[in-house]
């Protein structure tokens, strides 16, 4: 009778011991599995780079930039405005007028920083004290478009006042932006030095409207029409026209940054560090970079030219 009971006894035992010992290789295997995950997931943080903190809202987060179309139209405020709103905090609302609108915002008050291109129509506010902090910021050209059969041979023109004239004579469809823009200002200036008054003439016409809307106005009507080198890029792949001329050093497009001074403007809400954090952005270095780099991997050559990296 003992014999019989010390058989099932015994394999009761048997079978405990080997799931204890299962047990502990079980346990063993998990233990080792999770060390493994840990130093999975230690690697891989180990490879991501640290993360920026973000920068603190600032107390007045919004800044409003008055600037010339052509900063907009090609492209260029695209990439400009998520780098400069993730370095600083601030959000930028853009108000892309001609340069002459921006500078008469700027004298009203009612903007915080501007970007225009005009030297000679900015020097009056700077003068004035209204605009502060005026700093160069980068460069390209103005080009002159026309159809792609230049009926008015104006390639042939070794000067942008002469092809300004050889237009003139031939009577040729020309569209003006007609809008106090730095565009509109230099188109006025080669005239003028052409001696010739275009208002009035039946071959002239006036879009009121900014550089892209220009350029697709020109190429609708086969007229001719002056660009900045970047809009016409950026719109090039869009349209039936050409440059006809071009690389006169007249034709330079030189662009300056500036704050609107608050203390001409105490009863108004002028977001003095914000237009200043805008300043200092654009004339970063790494801002710099990446103007000189704008468009290249697109177009195969620079949109601008930053002018601060070796001032």
């Amino acid at each position: 009778m003992k014999r019989k009971l010390m058989v099932p006894l015994l394999t009761v035992v048997v079978i405990s011991m080997l799931s204890l010992l299962a047990g502990c290789g079980s346990n063993q295997d998990n233990a080792r599995q999770n060390q493994n995950q840990a130093a999975t997931q230690q690697t891989e943080q180990a490879k991501q780079p640290n993360q920026p903190t973000p920068p603190p809202t600032p107390a007045n987060p919004t800044v409003i930039l008055a600037t010339t179309t052509s900063t907009q139209d090609s492209g260029l405020l695209d990439v400009l405005q998520p780098m400069f709103e993730q370095q600083t905090g601030y959000k930028l609302k853009i108000v892309a007028v001609g340069t002459g609108a921006a500078l008469a915002m700027g004298q009203k008050g009612n903007a915080d920083v501007l970007l225009v291109h005009a030297t000679a129509a900015e020097k009056p506010l700077v003068d004035s004290g209204v605009g502060i902090n005026y700093q160069l910021v980068m460069h390209n050209d103005f080009v002159l478009l026309g159809p792609n059969n230049d009926p008015a041979g104006v390639k042939g023109a070794t000067t942008a006042v002469k092809a300004m004239k050889k237009i003139a004579v031939q009577g040729a469809v020309f569209i003006s932006r007609g809008d106090d823009s730095g565009t509109n200002k230099e188109e006025l200036t080669l005239w003028k030095d052409a001696g010739i008054d275009p208002k009035g003439q039946p071959w002239y016409q006036e879009s009121g409207q900014g550089m892209a809307a220009t350029i697709n106005i020109a190429n609708e009507k086969q007229g001719y029409t002056l660009s900045d080198r970047a809009t016409y890029l950026a719109q090039s792949k869009h349209i039936e026209m050409q440059i006809v001329s071009e690389g006169d050093k007249s034709l330079l497009n030189i662009y300056h940054v500036m704050n609107v001074n608050p203390d001409k403007f105490p009863n108004l809400k002028i977001n003095a560090a914000g237009g200043k954090a805008f300043v200092d952005f654009m004339i970063a270095p790494d801002t710099q970079k990446v103007i000189n780099q704008f468009g290249v991997a697109e177009f195969g050559q620079q949109l601008f030219f930053a002018d601060h990296l070796n001032s």
